[in-house]
């Protein structure tokens, strides 16, 4: 099979990516891209790289973009799937933006184009006309910007964060379903109870860690501790720690461990299970040349937790970070609350506009967030004033080029799922 054109731009980018990591693990990245030869959803999930690359290539315009809205703090990986159910700070259940391990500062415009070509894969997954996914992606473009000016002007119009109490439909019975989610039901299935106390239960994908190794993790959990708000000393007590491999798309070959905390009380129902998991360079960095962005961050844990800080209101009390054998790590609750949209279950286009409306303005919250107003400094305007500028009240040119180009990078990313299908099948991705 030769090799040129797109097909090697595709082997070009994914090569710049992955290769040293395919190198260190390659059975890691043989699974990663299997699942991504799944579909053609699953391959635009698992390659963002490819994505910001055609961002500053073919792709590449200036439209509703000035100096300030090209440094907007983004999340970096906003598709379809990056959404889900979490308890923040205050102890409401809240549905918005998960998965942080992408953001950075760039282009907002870049997040909108994301996740309107991740509705249109899976609308034409749905078998959805080419006029109702861009009925989807308009009405996804309108309620964002409805969002982003109400906030903007601070009058009424905002619908603020999705909760129990601003949802409807299909949003709402997540919700729903994630406030039936307890503590001891999560306790139960990670953890063994052994001399009357917890340890973490012999499951796959999970390993016991050795004593050299045990001492290091501990060691950077005390200098994660110095990252978090005052917690009670109770909380401090590691119990067990267990490795777990990388698990997902995005976390091929990568270690994470675990760590079972005594909880606020010593009743065994209030441990506490963190994660520790190394933080990699997010794709969008590469094209991304702003030096005071490059240089604000300690390491890449650093980046993960303080990203997740400033686009997430009310972040789990728990996310903060540290270095393990010098590689930066974010560390975060495994919470018993978190339940994810199922799109399985979202098919007439009622529902679907629905539920892309809810994320519409779930996607303006996270944008509004983090700027002149929170506790980071890197942002020093309001995102949400800019960004209304920047259109100028053009929501219709704005709505034209989002779905304009959901119809058109949907398609790319369709063809190029089956080039690099054809490349992987044919052991062309060296060392796989």
């Amino acid at each position: 099979m030769t090799i040129d054109g797109r097909s090697a731009h595709i082997l070009d980018v994914l090569i710049t990516e992955f290769g040293d990591s395919m190198k260190r693990d390659p059975a890691a990245f043989r699974r990663k891209f299997r699942k991504m030869a799944a579909s053609p959803f699953a391959f635009y999930r698992g390659s963002a790289c490819l994505f910001y690359a055609d961002m500053t290539g073919e792709f590449a315009d200036d439209v509703f973009l000035d100096d300030q809205t090209r440094r907007v703090w983004i999340h970096g990986d906003l598709h379809a799937e990056n959404f889900g159910t979490y308890m923040n700070a205050s102890g409401v259940l809240v549905f918005n933006v998960n998965d942080f391990d992408e953001a950075y500062v760039g282009p907002y415009i870049w997040d909108l184009r994301r996740f309107s070509a991740s509705i249109a894969l899976i609308g034409y997954a749905k078998a959805l006309s080419d006029e109702v996914i861009g009925a989807l992606v308009t009405e996804f473009a309108g309620a964002y910007l409805a969002e982003l000016t109400g906030i903007s002007e601070g009058g009424d119009d905002a619908i603020g964060s999705l909760t129990l109490e601003t949802t409807t439909g299909v949003l709402h019975r997540v919700l729903q379903h994630a406030r039936l989610n307890t503590r001891v039901a999560l306790l139960e299935l990670e953890t063994t109870v052994e001399n009357f106390d917890r340890r973490f239960a012999v499951m796959d994908g999970r390993y016991p860690v050795d004593e050299e190794t045990r001492q290091l993790v501990e060691a950077a959990f005390q200098d994660y501790l110095t990252t978090l708000p005052t917690v009670s000393a109770v909380e401090h007590k590691i119990k067990d720690f267990a490795l777990r491999t990388g698990i997902g798309i995005g976390s091929a070959g990568l270690p994470s461990y675990n760590m079972l905390l005594e909880g606020h009380t010593q009743a065994l129902e209030n441990d506490v299970i963190l994660y520790m998991k190394q933080a990699q360079v997010p794709a969008v960095a590469r094209h991304v040349t702003d030096e005071k962005v490059h240089g604000y961050f300690k390491h890449q844990g650093h980046r993960t937790a303080e990203s997740q800080r400033a686009l997430q209101a009310y972040a789990d009390p728990w996310l903060g970070y540290t270095t393990l054998n010098g590689v930066g790590q974010m560390v975060a609750e495994v919470s018993p609350y978190t339940a994810d949209l199922d799109w399985g279950d979202v098919n007439e286009p009622d529902e679907l506009a629905s539920v892309v409306r809810d994320l519409g303005r779930a996607v303006a919250r996270m944008h509004s967030v983090a700027d002149d107003e929170s506790s980071h400094d890197l942002v020093d305007f309001s995102t949400e004033d800019a960004i209304v500028a920047v259109i100028d009240g053009d929501a219709e040119g704005f709505t034209r080029t989002l779905v304009d180009f959901a119809h058109a990078y949907g398609a790319r990313a369709r063809a190029d799922h089956g080039l690099f299908v054809d490349l992987f099948r044919n052991g062309l991705l060296p060392g796989l």
